[in-house]
């Protein structure tokens, strides 16, 4: 767990002492789980971005784009649920005058069995080698089924709990277990109750409930009120979506673990809207389509996963998660549900509008299923982050070892494509060469002209930010208008010509390689 805890905190500070992520208003001392996106974090986002929406809907002729606001007239969100029921259900230390999710307490007791659990796997893996038959492992050896058992158990009771809001139950699951406050070990508990999350403010200059209003804490809602506008206007026909990027927020209470959970965040979903029926079979697609689009990424199978939920929504028939171990252990990542036709139907209640939709093959009106695809944005961007940070041996020019810290991104969400680096800044013949070679390549994707320091410097600075490609302009570049071409991750060099640059570079770092 401490080798976790260093990984994490190495990454956090990576973050920041390269411009990827800084504490929100840092200078005022900061303000709680909001964070500010620096210079190459915005670049890396906007790629992350990008890729979704180009997999999504320029990919898919029958999915198509929204963004909408905001701010939504109150009702919505009464239509939605979120003013009955989108709560947290909170738990204080008496001692130590902390709160927590209650939830959450017993999530991370469930977690200390999956670290005992796994720990018994990778002894069984070191033990038999090449020979080692995990699945078969798990399915046999006593200990790892008791502890896959137990936390079975719990994951159904706390699911259970949740759905019927049982919070004196959840109390009681907390006591039985012996879950003590992480800071002070303190037991000593107050009852559990529930806080909504939602960040109200006022319409206007008048206060009072009429003018009240809601920060939105997801982005769905705004695709599904605008149902008809797009379907009509796009001419679409179902099963056909909408995909949308965008802000929300929500007053998280016990925020945490960096950017993985926030106040402000942005979401990147789709919903899919399907005839009655085929729900199922949509959802089992577009479970195995989102999880093909991590594995493009190139994240091993073994950092992703899927987890069924237990407690279902209320307006969900099912839902799973993809799940990516982050350096703090397996988290959400991506959520796929199946929310059947909760969403428009209620919002017809509320509205007395219809939204419904003539089906031209079967000659029949009625409110479309949806299916529901929604990524946090920021989350995937921590998710990008922690599988690229790595820290390697390096053998020099004189031979000699030293480390560097690399950020291996996929070449086409780095956010700097390459780098134009003169081998001496005193030398005016290089620095110009160079500089023109800037000039030419910006056009065609975001690059860097630095020359602020060694060349052995220059190239570390670029590993750290995950730079793809470096650019060496040497004095053989004035002879023959060759340069050095260095690539990040095999460390590779190739004398190639100038005007060779911009197609190689573009090749190599063309999001079409993810599509």
């Amino acid at each position: 767990m401490s080798t976790q805890n260093d990984a994490f905190k190495k990454l956090v500070a990576h973050a920041k002492e390269y411009g990827f992520i800084f504490p929100s208003s840092e200078i005022y001392d900061g303000l709680g789980a909001v964070y500010d996106y620096g210079p190459y974090g915005v670049l890396l986002k906007n790629n992350i971005k990008e890729y979704w929406w180009r997999s999504m809907v320029q990919m898919h002729q029958n999915i198509v784009g929204l963004d909408a606001a905001i701010f939504m007239h109150p009702t919505t969100w009464k239509a939605s649920g979120h003013v009955d029921a989108f709560n947290d259900p909170l738990i204080d230390n008496k001692d130590s005058k902390k709160r927590y999710r209650a939830d959450q307490l017993v999530e991370g007791y469930i977690e200390k069995i999956e670290a005992k659990m796994e720990k018994e796997v990778a002894k069984g893996r070191k033990r038999f080698g090449e020979s080692f038959d995990e699945k078969q492992f798990r399915e046999t050896h006593p200990r790892v089924v008791q502890y896959a058992t137990r936390i079975r158990e719990l994951q159904e009771r706390l699911g259970q709990l949740l759905s019927e809001g049982d919070l004196e139950g959840l109390k009681n699951m907390i006591e039985e277990l012996e879950i003590a406050d992480p800071e002070t070990g303190s037991r000593n508990w107050t009852e559990v109750r529930q806080f909504n999350l939602m960040f109200a403010t006022q319409l206007g200059a008048v206060a009072g409930e009429g003018g009240k209003l809601y920060l939105r804490p997801e982005t769905a809602q705004g695709i599904f009120v605008n149902f008809l506008n797009v379907q009509k206007t796009t001419r679409q026909k179902i099963p056909f979506g909408i995909a949308q990027i965008g802000k929300a927020f929500r007053n998280e209470i016990v925020a945490r673990q960096f950017i993985f959970r926030m106040r402000e965040f942005e979401q990147m979903e789709m919903q899919f809207f399907v005839r009655p029926g085929t729900e199922m079979e949509w959802y089992n697609y577009w479970k195995e389509t989102r999880m093909n689009w991590h594995k493009k990424l190139g994240t091993p199978d073994s950092e992703l996963r899927f987890h069924d939920h237990d407690n279902l929504a209320h307006y969900a028939n099912a839902a799973v998660d993809i799940e990516y171990r982050f350096p703090f252990g397996f988290r959400e990542l991506e959520g796929i549900h199946s929310r059947t036709d909760f969403d428009l139907s209620s919002h017809e209640q509320h509205s007395g509008k219809k939204l419904r939709y003539f089906d031209p093959e079967t000659k029949e009106t009625y409110v479309p299923y949806v299916v529901e695809t929604s990524i946090g944005c920021d989350r995937m961007f921590l998710a990008v982050l922690s599988g690229a940070l790595q820290e390697e041996s390096v053998r020099g020019a004189e031979g000699k070892e030293s480390s560097r810290d690399v950020l291996k991104l996929p070449p086409a969400l780095a956010p700097v494509k390459c780098a134009i680096l003169p081998l001496k800044r005193n030398e005016e013949r290089l620095t110009k060469t160079a500089r023109e070679i800037f000039d030419r390549l910006k056009r065609s994707f975001y690059c860097q002209y630095d020359d602020t320091g060694s060349i052995g410097k220059l190239y570390r600075r670029q590993d750290a930010i995950g730079t793809p490609y470096c650019i060496t302009v040497d004095f053989e570049t004035l002879d023959d208008q060759t340069v050095t071409l260095r690539e990040r991750d095999s460390l590779q060099q190739e004398r190639i010509p100038i005007d060779q640059l911009e197609k190689v570079i573009a090749e190599k770092t063309d999001m079409k390689n993810l599509l």
